[in-house]
């Protein structure tokens, strides 16, 4: 894996680094002194709790006295703590290795997690049995922890034990293999990176770049801390010799033209045995469906990001992509590092949005039924891609939000849009009831599910999402986003105004909506308005149907510049004012159906026919719009 280059960082590099080492200190990203030695603190403790554990469990196994004497476990960390890149607050994942007469599902979520149960520094434990990597996860001390399990074939865990031993997998099961898997691709990273503290620096630059931006979710469809890991450490082997700073910009600039779904690959993929498959697209066909391939540095190689799909990919790309145009105007001395750091707005940033509303009955219930029904979150993303031919683009909220007034109740949220590029079928609404209900249904085979556990998903419009959401319970005033939007329709109302200005004599009875379209474009886009109630209309899902829109009759005009013109008739009005007001009122909707030009010429309101011009890109007429 030959590197692109070998040469140093300049002098303005120099500052470059100098200010983003700065930028992460005052954004809090160092834990202090004192978290440090807690943490420390915690592991220790923990280490003791699963060596008397297994000390236990082999005595009540009926084992002699020297092996209950020998019996060991040993707590190893893997992740930001092991990477050295975590910061306040942030968990620990952590792995027990034991013996192979030590199980999982029996000894360790039912002995382990009974003893853990009765130490008062334990809180919020949450066991989740069923997900693809086992877990447990809790609080120790105020630290927030995940610890998997794996039982090695060994009849005794030595102390010094190594686990980067390709032999500890021999006769692992699945989920042990992918429960060693984070440690070990933890600690060969480390190893084949050139310099660990420059790409500490420049990983933990890189995470915090992507919690602001919201694509830091594994879990969601995302990538989570070993991918971005990987993902850098690439960077840094391309570059051996450059600084964090200059790493920052070469990881955007590659990873925006990146042609997924070639694989990133830290070091060639290992044969696969027997026993345990490797990666492989050209063998093994579900690896030839996956996305965006980054594959762990040993063996068995896998697919360390399968859980994203084509609406988070390009959902990452694009912001690679506002990344690097941000870095470049860095490199012109334009910009600070501050821009590349501004938070996502995910509540502006879509029309449409899904709510997922679960609930429980006491506070044990719902960290067990939230941490199941996160790891089925993404399940509704694919299977939405699915259903409507991959038309929309689904964006999950990282993380679930609380409503304070709502006790044991917590909501997840998808904003939905229509991907770029891609014209609705013609004739069919986008109706996802059948979609809700099964998704309902799998996550409702939750093999620990209890009485009062239960899950919603509702349809609600930005301009309804509920004020829990947002800092301090606040809805904000006027966003970016809106104050944009607001500039771009004031500017429309100007002009509006001015014609309005020259017209105001004109006979009212003259302002009609005019024309009648009859031709099998015009029927079409007239029945996708008809039909557009039945979309998320099923109260059974959870889905309301909103009141009926009026209808809008369509005015065919010839075709300009390669796009579609789509001619919206008014109704009548008494005066011109009317008109002016309906028109600004009636623009902001349209750009929701985002055509590439809203023009509004009041030209022909002398003539009768006013109306407003839409050149879309697409040449299927209006996308179905959602309903509230």
């Amino acid at each position: 894996m030959e590197p692109i280059t070998t040469d140093g960082s300049c002098e303005f590099d120099v500052i470059k680094n100098g200010e983003l080492e700065t930028m992460l200190k005052d954004a809090g990203l160092y834990e202090s002194h004192e978290e440090s030695v807690t943490r420390e603190l915690m592991l220790g403790r923990l280490d003791q709790i699963v060596k008397d554990w297994v000390r236990k469990i082999t005595k009540d196994k009926g084992f002699n006295s020297e092996i209950v004497e020998a019996a060991n476990a040993k707590i190893f960390t893997f992740g930001s703590y092991r990477l050295g890149v975590h910061g306040p607050g942030t968990d620990i994942d952590t792995l027990c290795v034991g013996p192979n007469y030590v199980t999982r599902d029996e000894d360790f979520f039912g002995g382990l997690y009974g003893i853990l149960k009765m130490i008062p520094e334990v809180q919020e434990l949450n066991p989740v049995p069923d997900a693809r990597v086992p877990v447990m996860k809790f609080k120790f001390n105020g630290v927030s922890v995940d610890l998997l399990y794996a039982p090695l074939h060994l009849w005794v865990v030595p102390e010094d034990l190594d686990i980067l031993q390709d032999s500890l997998l021999n006769g692992a099961d699945e989920k042990t293999v992918l429960s060693l898997n984070g440690c070990r691709v933890t600690d060969r990273i480390l190893r084949l990176v050139p310099n660990v503290q420059t790409f500490c620096t420049t990983l933990r630059c890189i995470r915090y770049w992507a919690k602001q931006r919201g694509v830091y979710s594994n879990v969601m469809g995302f990538l989570g801390g070993i991918n971005w890991a990987l993902l850098v450490a690439r960077i840094c082997q391309l570059y051996p010799n450059m600084l964090p700073s200059t790493l920052v910009f070469r990881f955007f600039k590659i990873y925006k033209q990146w042609r997924w779904p070639n694989p990133v690959l830290l070091c060639p993929v290992q044969k696969g045995s027997l026993e345990h498959q490797v990666w492989d697209p050209r063998r093994n066909f579900k690896d030839r469906m996956h996305r965006m391939p980054i594959i762990t540095p040993v063996h068995p190689c896998m697919n360390s990001s399968y859980n994203v799909s084509s609406s988070t990919l390009q959902i990452m790309v694009d912001e690679f992509q506002r990344g690097s145009e941000i870095c470049e105007a860095m490199e012109g001395s334009k910009d600070g590092w501050t821009c590349l750091f501004e938070p996502f707005l995910f509540f502006e940033a879509y029309m449409n949005y899904l709510q997922i509303d679960i609930t429980a009955n006491t506070d044990e219930d719902l960290m067990m039924w939230k941490g199941w029904v996160e790891s089925r979150l993404r399940l509704l993303t694919l299977k939405i891609e699915r259903d409507t031919g991959s038309m929309l683009q689904c964006h999950l909220h990282p993380t679930g939000l609380s409503d304070k007034s709502r006790p044991l109740h917590c909501s997840y949220f998808m904003g939905l849009q229509r991907k770029h590029g891609v014209c609705m079928q013609e004739g069919k609404p986008l109706d996802m009831r059948y979609t809700i209900r099964e998704f309902k249904y799998f996550v409702g085979l939750y093999s620990s599910w209890k009485s009062g556990m239960s899950i919603d998903v509702g349809h609600v419009k930005r301009s309804s999402i509920p004020h829990f959401v947002f800092p301090g319970g606040v809805r904000p005033s006027c966003s970016i986003q809106t104050l944009k939007r607001n500039k771009r329709v004031h500017g429309k109302k100007r002009k509006l105004d001015e014609v309005a200005k020259g017209n105001e004599l004109k006979d009212p009875g003259s302002l009609m909506g005019i024309g009648t379209d009859h031709s099998k474009e015009g029927r079409r886009i007239k029945e996708h308005k008809a039909n557009a109630n039945e979309f998320l209309s099923d109260a059974s899902c959870g889905l309301t149907a909103g009141p009926p829109n009026p209808c809008v009759k369509v005015e065919e005009v010839p075709s300009m510049s390669n796009h579609q013109n789509v001619a919206v008739p008014l109704q009548a009005a008494t005066t011109v004012a009317k008109v002016v007001s309906y028109c600004t009122d009636l623009l902001e909707e349209l750009e929701e159906l985002e055509p590439t030009d809203v023009v509004a010429p009041l030209s022909g309101v002398a003539q009768g026919k006013l109306f407003i011009r839409l050149n879309t890109a697409s040449t299927c007429g209006f996308p179905q719009p959602l309903k509230s």
